[in-house]
């Protein structure tokens, strides 16, 4: 039935000369209407199946690339929403730490896990007496260094792959492009061995070429639409690590007594919330 209603539509939307063209023959074998592709792949040259081969598995890994991303980025939202309910519900670092552990996949934990573990080291160190004479602004610069660092990994984790969808966007056309050129240099070649130019000549080897064409932007309009998609929910992540960075350092700044940074105990995020 679904073959039927194709072949009724293309009739309606046939021009004139496709009518006139094809009512000799009818639709006895739906040859009349659509080219076998498949017969265009496999009777085409070895350069150019090489080339749609490439292609193919190149729309392959960018699907791959697209689902994982996609269900990486989706998950990382989701557990930055729990994070911040945790973290600033809590009474102090150190129960935030605990609170958060089963948060693997949230950059804000993880920036938060390189915060508290410099802050411990802070701690542990003037417990032993090792800071005397240390400033205050060289402290909170290696904890300030510190949680950069966890915002530049997490960014980084969050990008691997997504390079890939701008070289195929990018290769993609001009791979397909190549294979076609390839595939009319052999038609016109076969065409001079021949001797005859008319269209039947013609036409099959120009439109084996063209599948290339075709296959090539095939892969690399995904890879453009995603590759921008997912580049903005990137640096909405990256801007909210940048935030809960400035928040910790002021929740540090804020707890301090006699001038002195403050052990992971002696912060308490639920008393510092800031306003939504």
């Amino acid at each position: 039935m679904f073959k039927t209603l194709m072949e009724t539509f293309a009739a309606l939307v046939a021009t004139p000369a496709a009518q006139a063209a094809t009512a000799g023959s009818g639709v006895s074998e739906a040859s009349a209407g659509t080219a076998n592709v498949w017969h265009m792949v496999l009777s085409s040259g070895l350069v150019v199946q090489l080339v749609l081969a490439l292609l193919v598995l190149f729309s392959l890994v960018t699907w791959a690339v697209i689902v994982s991303k996609y269900l990486a980025i989706r998950q990382a939202r989701q557990q930055n929403r729990q994070f911040e309910s945790l973290f600033w519900g809590a009474t102090s670092l150190a129960r935030a730490r605990d609170a958060v552990a089963s948060l693997p996949f949230s950059p804000l934990a993880a920036v938060f896990h390189r915060g508290y573990g410099e802050l411990a080291r802070i701690a542990r160190l003037r417990a032993a007496g090792r800071l005397k004479g240390v400033s205050h602004p060289g402290l909170m610069e290696n904890l300030r260094r510190a949680l950069s660092q966890g915002q530049a990994a997490e960014s980084t984790r969050l990008a691997r792959t997504v390079t890939f969808l701008a070289t195929c966007a990018n290769t993609a056309p001009f791979i397909g492009l190549f294979g076609t050129v390839w595939g009319i240099m052999d038609a016109f070649r076969a065409i001079g061995a021949s001797g005859t130019a008319n269209l039947a000549t013609v036409a099959p080897g120009i439109a084996e070429a063209l599948v290339t064409t075709a296959t090539g932007l095939f892969a690399a309009i995904p890879a453009v639409v995603f590759y921008n998609y997912f580049n903005r929910r990137l640096q909405v992540l990256d801007a909210g690590m940048e935030s809960f960075r400035r928040h910790f350092l002021n929740l540090v700044e804020l707890s301090q007594m006699d001038g002195a940074i403050p052990g992971p105990d002696a912060v308490a995020p639920d008393q510092l919330r800031p306003e939504a």
